[in-house]
């Protein structure tokens, strides 16, 4: 259920940011469905690559070159998915931190973290 959750958050998070970010289009909420999960596959894998290669870079900039690799993973699935479009590296790059911060406001609305009892 917690999956089902995160997937339809990650869809409705895709829609916010098409809709703030310039460059950055969505044909739908189906769309943003599937880019929400194409998204999550490439992050899995090539994205999990990515970031353990360029560890050393990521640490000297202080974690901000993993923006440009979220920005990357985006463009990929933009590519992949029909419906999801991202114009330029700019829009792709804005819309990997516009895209973290909306992920994080929504997830801690609608599940708050449980405090652990004693």
């Amino acid at each position: 259920m917690r999956l089902l959750l995160n997937w339809f958050l990650s869809g409705l998070s895709l829609v916010i940011v098409a809709h703030l970010v310039p460059g950055f289009y969505l044909s739908g909420f189906r769309a943003a469905l599937i880019a929400a999960l194409v998204i999550g596959l490439i992050n899995a894998t090539l994205g999990l690559f990515l970031k353990f290669i360029t560890f050393p870079i990521t640490v000297i900039t202080l974690g901000l070159f993993w923006f440009v690799i979220n920005a990357l993973m985006l463009e990929l699935a933009s590519r992949l998915v029909p419906g999801f479009e991202v114009r330029g590296f700019f829009a792709a790059f804005i819309g990997a931190i516009v895209l973290s911060l909306v992920n994080m406001l929504l997830r801690a609305l609608v599940a708050p973290q449980e405090r652990e009892s004693d």
